[in-house]
């Protein structure tokens, strides 16, 4: 299978500074924060990063790739779930209106996996979408790196090194995610999608559900109008389909706009990650 994330590899390079979601308010650091923010009352408090690094230093990871033990790749539900990824970065920081207006003809709900850096770039619109009772928003990393406790890299991307650095890729991202949306984000993938099992592990422990796919609809928005068509057209209920909408020049809307139809007529149902996957 072609990976999430494949043809994103330009878009690790560190970005430019400013912070969030009111253009007109000044830019704070973008340093990743040394604690999770504060948690809703229902919910208890993610640990901190000392707590992160003391509870995991002695694992040693088993497993690396997009299917690794603990991460989600279909639910048990009646329906699929669109996954829409926007990695940010040089190259990767635009947005695919036209398949945005296509899920919101269709009435075909998302989430939407946002990385820090594609939300810096476009706060504005980020407020939009996180208003949009369509769309779900979930996490996609602080900067767009594969979580390994190693270093290990995927597609030529360096991952994160250590416990320390899984922990400001996810909480990083999360604090910002947190701060748009007004409530605790529930949703993990990290950029190219690669984990290995101990950072699996770890986003469990900070509360989120690591997800990544059964489907794989656009090849990191490299695949043809056709082969995207053919690829979301096979997905059934339970199916997770993963493609990208920060790559308008490519042809993920167009196959999408043929795939969805049919899906539909077929008499499949769509749900966003939070109807599908309980937390």
């Amino acid at each position: 299978m072609a990976t999430a994330d494949a043809g994103q590899q330009e878009e690790l390079s560190t970005p430019e500074a400013t912070l969030l979601v009111d253009p007109a308010a000044p830019a704070p650091s973008r340093t990743a924060p040394a604690e999770a923010p504060t948690d809703e009352p229902h919910r208890p408090a993610p640990p901190t990063k000392q707590q992160i690094i003391a509870e995991f230093s002695a694992r040693k990871p088993q497993e690396w790739g997009l299917h690794v033990t603990g991460v989600v790749t279909r639910s048990a539900a009646g329906q699929i779930a669109l996954t829409l990824d926007a990695c940010g970065g040089p190259g990767g920081t635009a947005c695919d209106q036209q398949l945005l207006t296509t899920l919101r003809k269709l009435n075909v709900p998302a989430t939407l996996f946002l990385n820090e850096r594609w939300i810096q770039a476009n706060p504005a619109l980020t407020a939009e979408l996180a208003r949009d009772p369509l769309f779900e928003l979930a996490n996609h990393g602080f900067l767009h790196r594969p979580l390994s406790v190693s270093g290990k890299s995927a597609y030529g991307i360096a991952g994160t090194a250590d416990i320390s650095q899984v922990y400001d890729e996810v909480m990083g991202n999360q604090a910002v995610l947190q701060d748009i949306i007004g409530h605790v984000p529930g949703f993990f993938r990290p950029g190219t999608a690669y984990f290995d099992d101990v950072a699996a592990a770890i986003t469990r422990r900070l509360g989120l559900l690591p997800v990544n796919f059964t489907i794989n609809g656009d090849g990191g928005a490299t695949f043809a109008p056709s082969t995207v068509a053919a690829e979301v057209g096979k997905a059934r209920n339970g199916d997770i389909v993963i493609a990208h909408f920060n790559k308008p020049g490519s042809a993920t809307a167009a196959g999408l706009a043929q795939a969805l139809p049919r899906l539909l007529g077929q008499g499949a149902t769509f749900g966003k990650l939070g109807a599908v996957l309980p937390l």
